[in-house]
């Protein structure tokens, strides 16, 4: 025992229960309490307080559930419980006179449970096999159900077979039929098992869903394995070579100016002679599609501003999450995208499973021409009011909780944050990538709030994705609330998104953060900064990357403004806080908000490493907050958060398209040129050569031939000062334009150029080296 404490130690008496006084001679004018109580083994409890000013006996220590508490050891503001066993599948409160109570928390007993099994349901020799991993339940019971809404099911009876793992083995197959558990175990007001409800498998293939904000569903005994690929493979594109394309399923059909048959699916995506999904996309020049969730999520949030279970929705009128960070089902696709998907309430979704094959089809148009898919996908927390299937199976083994046993929100800022580092849930994650990319064909991956997902996860993901795809896609979005890692993930082999090159480009707000387009430095950023972006961000130059392959240069997603509205309000033309009557006049780009938009482009098109675009972007979509049915108060004034709007504030309009059709021009042929030439995406940022800055917020480089194996040396030339012109001096040679401030692409124009070039304020040229 530690000096300072006097305290008494007794032994049991015979009816086991510990005897004496326990007090600490530290004294605060702090009040004191419980602050945690957690299980060491399953013999022993440790108590922390907040300070270590106590004073109690033993008989004011209770732990209800408990049998007896043998021994109490103190030591400064911790104490020690011996006590009888403890189960996994009972719950215990601990609570100490005049210092409050709190459950006791069992991980230490159960966290490191895990098995091999497989999990869902799987067919083999007549006999189909159903798998759940629940620990801590005291009972798992299987429901078959003939059809999707029925209210009465056959119930067959589980055993627990293995560290966790529930299982019943049924002869015969059950093609077709619906399925879910009820799942029972301890019950307490913090808990979430309940018999009561048929939850779906966590690692369902498909679900059918009903339009509810529980998301009632049931899981699908659902053939996948017949599908024709038709010899097709996963893209192989170097990854400094990618051009991605960030959008929505439905967004980008969904506009009646998109003339698409099957409006908002995955059907309607890939249909040919249309203005929207892959002709949009082709017609670009990306390579790649990163589509915003499609794991199958809660679609609906809880109505506004009615009391649901204590909780009153005061955010989001809409009652909607129309972008999917609510994952429900890891393995699912998201029937709303496909055929018959409604958002009616009460109705059911992909009752016959056709969301999987819709999906498959979807893949393949893709990548017969050449186009890779990367899903966005959220294994950092799960949704939010439905019936999750790992919070009624077992909510203390898969989340992050307090003390209190309540669901913490400290990495995300959206609750329910999964605890990836436990096996099974870690299992889970890397089991779910491997079926998409084995399945679906996917590409890779884009993964939201990575930082939140513990490191050991993180590696195993990778190992295990390269086994299958030694080309596969992994980006990072490399930050949580309390976490900002970029250079971790780099140094871990993967990419991700390079916010600082973002912030740099085009600013950090377009109130008094703006960036380098609009002649600033935004932080304490210089001409230096902008020539490491422009390198691939590279850490040997104070960048946070150890492969430039690894920055995946942005300036616009699906979070906060469109590139075009930040200009916008960025160049004073728009005021925010007034309302835009005419939206298309809105749209139609001034000369300064269109010299703006070419600025960002010619240096996200012409900096190392991957670049990712999101949809709208080339054509400076604006997201005007559209007149709808419910109480939004901002109709007519431009949306930062769109997360919530399945209406024309967020679904592209390609009439806007053609009122900016300059700009979509300028793009194209940017990325053309990029596409054509290897000195913009594979130079080594050592071999690029910097000229002279002749007027503030000026930048050149050369990119020589031999340094990437072009056959030609390309001079890019940006001035973003907003009064004067920059004259550059040349490398030796002859030189021909191949992009200026009206035009982009990757066949030279102009007449032959030498010695020195004047660059117009807020203006670009590229030049390539004249044979």
């Amino acid at each position: 025992m530690l000096s300072g404490f006097a305290f008494a130690h007794f032994a049991p008496e015979a009816s086991g229960a510990a005897t004496g006084r326990y007090h600490s001679q530290e004294k605060t004018s702090v009040p004191n309490k419980i602050v945690s109580a957690k299980a060491l083994d399953k013999n022993r409890i440790q108590v922390e307080f907040k300070t270590e000013d106590y004073s109690f006996d033993a008989h004011d220590v209770v732990v209800a559930g408990l049998d007896r508490i043998v021994d109490i050891r103190a030591e400064k503001n911790l104490v020690h419980l011996e006590t009888s066993d403890l189960s996994i599948t009972r719950n215990y409160v601990l609570s100490i006179r005049d210092y409050g109570k709190l459950p006791v928390d069992l991980s230490a007993m159960f966290e490191n449970l895990s098995s091999d099994k497989p999990l869902g349901f799987s067919v083999q020799n007549g006999t189909t096999a159903f798998r759940l991993f629940a620990p801590r339940a005291s009972s798992v019971e299987l429901v078959l159900f003939k059809t999707h809404n029925s209210e009465k099911g056959a119930e067959h009876t589980m055993t627990l077979v293995d560290d966790g793992v529930w299982e019943v083995a049924l002869t015969g197959t059950y093609w077709g039929q619906y399925y879910g558990y009820r799942v029972a175990g301890p019950q307490d007001s913090f808990e979430k098992f309940n018999p009561q409800e048929v939850i779906a498998d966590p690692y369902s293939r498909a679900v059918v869903s009903q339009n509810t904000f529980r998301h009632d569903a049931r899981s699908i005994v659902l053939k996948t394995d017949e599908y024709d690929w038709e010899g097709d493979a996963p893209q192989k594109i170097p990854h400094q070579d990618l051009i991605i394309y960030e959008m929505h399923v439905r967004d980008m059909t969904v506009h009646p100016s998109a003339k698409v048959a099957a409006r908002g699916t995955y059907t309607g995506l890939v249909e040919k002679g249309t203005r929207g999904g892959i002709n949009h996309v082709l017609e670009l020049g990306a390579n790649a599609v990163e589509l915003l969730p499609v794991q199958d999520f809660g679609n609906f949030e809880i109505p506004y501003k009615v009391d649901v279970n204590g909780v009153t929705n005061t955010w989001n009128p809409y009652s909607r999450n129309h972008w999917g960070y609510m994952t429900s089902y890891f393995f699912a696709p998201e029937p709303y995208y496909a055929s018959g998907g409604n958002a009616v309430p009460d109705e059911y979704l992909g009752i016959n499973g056709q969301q999987v094959d819709e999906f498959k089809d979807m893949v393949k148009a893709f990548h017969r021409e050449g186009i890779a898919v990367i899903l966005d996908v959220v294994y950092n927390h799960v949704s939010q009011y439905d019936l999750n299937p790992l919070k009624y199976t077992d909510k203390q083994y898969f989340f992050k909780l307090n003390p209190r046993m309540k669901f913490l929100d400290a990495g995300t800022g959206c609750g329910n944050e999964l605890r990836t580092e436990r096996p099974m849930a870690r299992r889970m994650i890397i089991e779910s990538v491997k079926y998409w990319m084995q399945e679906y064909h996917i590409d890779g991956f884009r993964f939201d709030l990575a930082a939140v997902i513990d490191w050991q996860t993180i590696e195993d993901i990778r190992e295990e994705a390269k086994k299958i795809n030694p080309d596969v896609i992994l980006i990072a979005e490399p930050w949580g609330l309390n976490s900002y890692s970029p250079a971790g993930f780099s140094e871990r082999g993967w990419a991700a998104w390079n916010d600082v090159f973002r912030n740099g480009i085009k600013g950090q707000n377009p109130h008094d953060g703006l960036g380098f387009i609009f002649g600033k430095y935004w932080s304490d950023f210089n001409i230096d900064t902008i020539r490491r972006f422009v390198s691939g961000s590279p850490k040997k130059l104070g960048g946070q990357f150890v492969d430039k392959r690894h920055s995946v240069n942005y300036l616009e997603s699906h979070d906060d403004l469109t590139l075009g509205d930040f200009i916008r309000i960025g160049s004073r033309e728009v005021n925010p806080d007034k309302k835009i009557v005419d939206v298309d006049k809105n749209a139609a780009l001034t000369k300064t908000q269109l010299q703006l938009n070419k600025l960002a482009a010619v240096l996200l098109t012409t900096s190392q490493g991957p670049m990712m675009v999101h949809a709208g972007q080339e054509f400076a979509r604006s997201k005007v907050i559209a007149p709808t049915e419910v109480p939004e108060s901002a109709v007519g004034h431009i949306d930062h958060n769109s997360y919530n709007k399945d209406n024309e504030t967020n679904w592209l309009n390609f009439e806007h398209k053609k009122l900016n059709r300059e700009l979509f021009d300028y793009y194209r042929g940017l990325i053309a040129l990029r596409k054509g030439h290897p000195a913009l995406r594979n130079t080594d940022p050592d071999r690029i050569e910097f000229l002279n800055e002749p007027v503030q917020f000026s930048i050149g480089f050369l990119l020589p031939r031999m340094a990437s194996g072009d056959s030609h040396d390309l001079v890019v030339l940006v001035n973003t000062n907003q009064a004067e012109s920059a004259t550059f001096h040349l490398p030796e040679g002859a030189w021909r334009r191949v992009v200026d401030a009206k035009r982009a692409g990757a066949k030279p124009f102009g007449k032959n150029v030498q010695g020195s070039i004047r660059v117009s304020r807020r203006s670009a040229l590229i030049l390539l080296s004249h044979k």
